[in-house]
């Protein structure tokens, strides 16, 4: 059975996962906000701060790779995370990224995957291996791709949540839901070209220059499942067009005060409130022990009872 860490070992194999660090989406900054739900929200969960009063965000924007030094113009997959605040005082979370699926429908099949993507002369072998025993992975290439692309901006990219979580209305009433940060701004990506031009800390240098000019802001979109979508395999996409936005984030600029001496903060999708249950999806319970094991590994530390159950 897979474990944490050997998701770690694996990651550190490709390249990724350094001491003191995230093991993936490493390099990344915080930045504060609030979110105001829209009327639409509580008719479809009961959660706290989906009643559409203005709560406290923590929303943090990453680049994918494990190297905190790798250059913002580089391909790769982004992040964003968004840390709500409840009225009680404690929180929840969402995880979402550029990539609109995961590249597995299991922990397994995703450490096997770093295995073969392990530097070396032998990685177009393995990676065809790969291919051979895992061919749904060529219908998810040109997802991949887009999920690629070198944004010209953290605010003018979509991010997605790659599970599906169970929303719970006051009536009872039940459906399974993913979701989406769709930004305010006109999508905008750079050629190669382009990105290769670009200082190695542009989209964080161009977020500041844009917050200076006013708040960034981004739909909380959820995709209601339909009949036929799978609510445990990440790798599967769904077929629904039914969209909800339940609210705005709105960003309004740097967090400064987190993240320094002992303060750890971990954006863990498995961190769900009254109204919000997780999904069986096999790999979204896996996040959080992975989670724990990369506390470990940057910090020293265990999470402990802050840890959500997985």
């Amino acid at each position: 059975m897979i474990t944490p860490d050997d998701a770690i070992a694996a990651i550190r194999g490709a390249g990724g996962a350094q001491p003191h660090c995230r093991a993936l989406h490493a390099k990344g900054t915080l930045y504060r906000g609030t979110f105001t739900a829209s009327p639409d929200a509580v008719r479809l969960s009961r959660a706290k701060h989906l009643g559409g009063s203005a709560v406290p965000a923590l929303v943090r924007f990453s680049n994918g790779s494990g190297n905190p030094a790798q250059r913002d113009g580089l391909p790769g997959v982004r992040g964003m995370a968004v840390k709500f605040t409840l009225p009680d005082g404690k929180t929840t979370d969402v995880s979402a990224q550029t990539a609109r699926l995961f590249v597995s429908s299991s922990p397994d099949g995703f450490i096997d995957l770093l295995k073969a993507m392990r530097p070396g002369l032998t990685t177009p072998l393995r990676m065809a291996r790969y291919l051979v025993t895992h061919p749904r992975l060529f219908g998810a290439l040109p997802v991949l791709r887009d999920a690629n692309r070198v944004p010209a901006s953290y605010a003018a990219t979509e991010y997605h949540g790659l599970h599906a979580f169970r929303w719970v209305a006051d009536d009872g009433s039940a459906r399974f839901v993913r979701y989406h940060m769709v930004p305010a701004a006109p999508e905008n990506y750079l050629s190669a070209k382009a990105a290769a031009d670009e200082g190695p800390d542009f989209l964080t240098e161009e977020l500041a220059a844009r917050l200076a000019d006013g708040p960034v802001r981004f739909d909380y979109r959820v995709q209601v499942a339909g009949p036929t979508d799978s609510t445990v395999d990440p790798s599967a996409p769904w077929q629904s067009t039914q969209f909800v936005t339940v609210g705005v984030v709105e960003i309004t600029g740097p967090e400064t005060g987190r993240e320094h001496g002992g303060d750890i903060v971990v954006f863990d999708p498995m961190r769900v409130t009254d109204g919000i249950e997780p999904s069986d999806d096999p790999v979204l319970h896996f996040r959080t022990l992975a989670y724990s094991a990369s506390v470990k590994l940057r910090t020293g530390v265990d999470r402990g009872s802050e840890a959500p159950p997985a």
